[in-house]
């Protein structure tokens, strides 16, 4: 009542207003804007404008009992005249004063995302806007608690608002893993880190199970970081470590990280289709060609056709078809040499044991979850594509086939999440539409499997694709291009880039999509102890830990376990 009184008999006495708890502070009144590029509200004299900042949260209140929700994406200064900024008058402190809030003044840009009605809890999309000078004002903590509350079975708190870190951000995990999502950020804003500690929980919750390809060994024991500090992996989190497999492409690299593993993985030249070397058709500069003489051995010996052209003897059956021009000698011998490549990968034998990828289905069909580590293999490329593709082309295979039975009265197959970096390898617009994770990430949601991408070049991800992800994760970006390609298919993305931009290089995200209500910019939890502890659980019984052993291959009963 005082500082109203003080205000209404001098009113070139800006009032700051102290945030005290219960108490809403008014910003401004809308001027203007649209639903589709967001409202204009022109900030009161007494407001701060320094204390406001780009992700913010604002309220508007309706004129029917509704309450408004919108993000600040911007703010502007404006005056009255523009000759005032071409030629700023001599100012003091009285003529400051008169200026500010009148002449002069602040503008917030806020894009509405979501409508509270009175009676109604569950937030709405909005289609309608608020009326001019309508008040606006600063979201009090239990207004974004209220939107970003959801908690209980298949609730994950990935961090807090930057606002205010007394408010939990939470993900809807059933809702995350129902379409193929993202984790994007340029290199060293903690990507890994942010994505480990999501898939745990959609492993403790039991949401799904998960296929991680782990190209520099972070998910499977040890996750590197900063300074040599080394933190625990999935399988050193004792709630879900049951539950995690892992096998291991190079049994040397794993023996001497002291990483345990399941099994070791080995492909036979008998279980190599085309398919499987079709996508290293750019990585080792294959024809197309070439790709066409693959299927044209495969065809003349179906199991024996990598064997033969691997075979520096001469081949009568071969030789009849150089003969016949079938296939040209020099197309022939381009493949041999280049393929020849393969051979100094230690996990592709001329005879495998038994068919392993089966293995890997059955465990992920039966609710358990695969972390499949390259060791050193992971620094090479054409290793990393060939086996992520290998394996993945089977499981939609053994998917595809689940679902068509499921249909019939079979049993349904469980959700699947693959987890795959650098997946603009397999996503780029050249190939995307050949590949196996194109067809996932386009369609196979209605075969219970999505992907869990995560890169830090989202604009060489094929645009078709990029429209197809649910739930995007995004850390700072450098490279205006991959900003750009974030909002790929997103409705009023663009107008975001400025609260994307403006994220800090390390525990920031901004994270829109299917999993949360609406965009949002968080500050990431630190992965260390506090995370641990959330995963801590009972040791394994004798026979638990006896049966668990048993599974193992190539190494003994405690050997490698940190």
């Amino acid at each position: 009542m005082i500082d109203n009184l003080l205000s209404d008999l001098n009113p070139l006495i800006p009032l700051e207003r102290a945030r005290t708890p219960g108490r809403r502070d008014r910003l401004g009144i809308v001027v203007g804007g649209s639903l589709n590029d967001g409202l204009d509200i022109k900030i009161d004299r007494e407001t701060i404008i320094e204390g406001l900042a780009v992700g913010s949260y604002v309220t508007i209140e309706g004129q029917t009992e509704r309450r408004f929700f919108g993000l600040v994406t911007d703010i502007m200064l404006d005056s009255v005249d523009a000759n005032i900024q071409r030629m700023p008058p001599a100012l003091d402190d009285f003529v400051t004063q008169v200026y500010r809030g009148t002449a002069v003044y602040g503008v917030l840009h806020v894009k509405p995302m979501l409508v509270l009605e009175k009676g109604n809890a569950e937030p709405k999309p909005i289609k309608t806007v608020p009326a001019h000078f309508t008040a606006a004002y600063r979201a009090t903590p239990e207004e974004v608690q209220e939107i970003f509350a959801a908690e209980g079975k298949g609730s994950y708190e990935i961090g807090q608002s930057v606002d205010d870190e007394s408010i939990k951000i939470n993900l809807n995990l059933e809702q995350f893993v129902e379409r193929s999502s993202a984790v994007f950020g340029r290199s060293g804003t903690g990507k890994t880190f942010l994505a480990l500690p999501l898939l745990a929980s959609i492993i403790k919750q039991d949401v799904a199970s998960v296929l991680i390809f782990d190209m520099h060994n972070d998910y499977g024991y040890t996750l590197k970081g900063d300074k040599s500090r080394h933190f625990k992996g999935l399988k050193q989190l004792s709630a879900i470590s049951s539950r995690v497999a892992v096998v291991t492409l190079d049994e040397e690299s794993s023996r001497t990280r002291h990483a345990g593993y399941e099994f070791a993985l080995n492909i036979g030249y008998g279980q190599i289709e085309p398919e499987d070397l079709e996508m290293l058709q750019s990585v080792l500069s294959l024809s197309d060609v070439q790709v066409n003489a693959l299927f044209a051995l495969s065809r003349k010996f179906p199991r024996e056709w990598v064997h033969k052209l691997m075979s520096d003897d001469d081949d009568a059956e071969v030789k009849e078809m150089l003969e016949g021009n079938k296939i040209a000698d020099g197309t022939y011998y381009a493949i041999q040499r280049k393929l020849k490549r393969l051979l100094k990968f230690g996990f592709i034998r001329e005879q495998a044991t038994e068919n392993f990828v089966e293995r890997i289905v059955n465990y992920l069909t039966r609710g358990e979850n695969v972390v499949v580590e390259f060791g050193r293999y992971g620094n090479d490329l054409p290793a990393y594509v060939f086996v992520a593709n290998y394996i993945t082309r089977r499981i939609h295979e053994r998917y595809v086939a689940m679902k068509e039975a499921a249909e019939g009265g079979g049993v349904e197959p469980r959700q699947l999440v693959i987890a795959v970096e650098e997946a603009h390898k397999f996503l780029d617009p050249a190939v995307a539409g050949l590949t196996i994770f194109g067809t996932i990430a386009r369609e196979l949601r209605k075969y219970n499997v999505t992907l869990l991408i995560v890169d830090q070049r989202p604009s060489q991800i094929d645009a078709e694709v990029m429209s197809q992800i649910g739930t995007r994760i995004t850390c700072a970006l450098s490279d205006e291009k991959d900003i750009s390609a974030v909002f790929t298919g997103m409705s009023g993305g663009q107008q975001l880039r400025s609260v994307l931009a403006s994220l800090d290089s390390k525990q920031q995200a901004l994270i829109m999509g299917h999993a949360v209500p609406m965009p949002v910019v968080v500050k990431t939890r630190e992965y260390g102890q506090a995370v641990y502890m959330e995963y801590a659980g009972s040791l394994k019984s004798p026979a638990e830990q006896h049966a668990s052993n048993q599974r193992k291959l190539g190494r003994s009963d405690d050997e490698g376990l940190i």
